[in-house]
């Protein structure tokens, strides 16, 4: 997970710091913002690509991935996590509606269909329940 901040109200530097994801190296970046160039910055071993979201917690994330494999009937072998996605699991578009009518009984919500055309991973579903969860209380 990278986070980027920026000190002080007048912007006067910039810090990057990088924590341990699947084996890539922790550090930490400040550059000032005064600069005009920042010379060459090469951080090694950094992720191909970016990706920055809020993330819902754990358990939300665990009760809609055994929802997904109890819906889809996959073997307790099969892998599913965050970033699963539901196409990939097998699921077609008759599943994906039956996993979010599952979803909503688990959870007592209710996501609209406009919102429900919108998930693709395991993440994005469990993202949208906690947004609608919090709407709830």
């Amino acid at each position: 997970m990278a986070a980027f901040t920026a000190s002080s109200a007048s912007f006067t530097s910039l810090s990057i710091s990088l924590n341990q994801t699947k084996g890539f190296a922790r550090g930490s970046v400040s550059l000032p913002a005064k600069a005009k160039s920042f010379g060459a910055l090469k951080l090694r071993n950094a992720p191909l690509r970016f990706r920055v979201s809020c993330a819902a917690k754990p358990e939300t994330v665990e009760k809609v991935c055994e929802i997904v494999k109890k819906q889809l009937a996959l073997p307790a072998t099969t892998e599913v996590s965050g970033d699963s996605k539901f196409a990939a699991l097998g699921a077609d578009s008759l599943d994906t509606v039956e996993i979010v009518m599952g979803l909503e009984e688990e959870f007592g919500i209710s996501v609209e269909e406009e919102s429900a055309q919108t998930i693709a991973t395991v993440q994005d579903a469990a993202d949208l329940i906690e947004k609608l969860c919090e709407k709830k209380e």
